[in-house]
């Protein structure tokens, strides 16, 4: 899609586009911050004003298209994002997770990723919004050309990654329309509301390194969040998740370092979802 022009009357902003076109292209899927980095996007979320532009009726939870605009600081116009909120009052009751409590589980997964310092889920925050307290998570732009069903079976470093984190997290809902081929090459992982349960239920379409043995990397970074358990990444799981959910997260960090191999799927329990996209 051609870029929209802006025109004189135009609000400031990075793209200086009007309300109406910043409105559009967040329907269209577009990012109109453009490229934010991390403590920006991060701050952007938290700090600026949450407004719906529409809602995304293919999910199963209640979940909105939104623009996050910051205010303008002094001789710098305010950052306008595309972002999805997700509010705790639209989640639909599960017979398996608590009730209320997915979105603090999106925002933990997006702890845990941090911590690895892999940058595989995009930036998230618990805040306030227009439909109550919930999950805002930057909008990610991705690339149209690529065909998740043909990369999905590929051996590529990110996916390995994604799988190794998805481990840790125990996530129940790895499906290949969760994973987002971004322009730049990268691949972030969204939707990890189904995370952390205490019981395994690791159900993913990302099986292709089963059994295999962790890389030295993989291993480093294993490691290092188990410390973060003990320090800073231990206290902001500790602030979204049951104390119980936090010891069996330390605990599958543990079982991954001793064996050093990726999962080997579960015979007597479902291990992909469905859909699987």
């Amino acid at each position: 899609m051609a870029e929209p022009k802006a025109d004189e009357n135009a609000e400031p902003g990075p793209r200086r586009l009007t309300r109406e076109q910043m409105e559009a292209a967040a329907l269209e899927g577009r990012q109109v911050a453009g490229t934010l980095d991390r403590v920006t996007a991060l701050r952007v979320l938290r700090e600026g004003e949450l407004t719906v532009v529409g809602r995304l009726l293919s999910a199963s939870n209640a979940t909105f298209f939104g623009l996050v605009e910051e205010r303008s600081a002094e001789g710098r116009p305010g950052i306008v994002a595309s972002c999805v909120y997700k509010p705790i009052r639209g989640e639909r009751p599960l017979a398996d997770f608590p009730d209320g409590t997915l979105a603090c589980r999106e925002v933990a997964a997006h702890a845990v990723s941090e911590a690895s310092g892999w940058d595989l889920i995009p930036p998230t925050v618990m805040r306030d919004g227009p439909f109550g307290e919930g999950m805002v998570q930057l909008w990610m732009e991705v690339d149209e050309s690529v065909d998740l069903a043909a990369i999905v079976g590929e051996d590529l470093p990110a996916l390995r990654r994604m799988a190794v984190l998805d481990a840790v997290l125990n996530n129940a809902d790895r499906k290949g329309g969760h994973l987002l081929p971004l322009p730049d090459g990268r691949i972030m992982g969204i939707d990890n509301g189904l995370c952390f349960a205490v019981e395994p239920k690791l159900r993913t379409v990302l099986w292709g390194w089963r059994g295999q043995p962790l890389d030295h990397d993989e291993v480093a970074v294993l490691s290092r969040l188990r410390e973060g358990m003990e320090a800073e990444l231990g206290s902001q799981l500790r602030e979204l998740l049951a104390p119980v959910e936090v010891r069996a997260t330390a605990r599958r960090i543990d079982a991954l370092l001793a064996h050093r191999r990726f999962p080997i799927p579960d015979r007597n329990r479902p291990v992909v979802p469905w859909p699987p996209f």
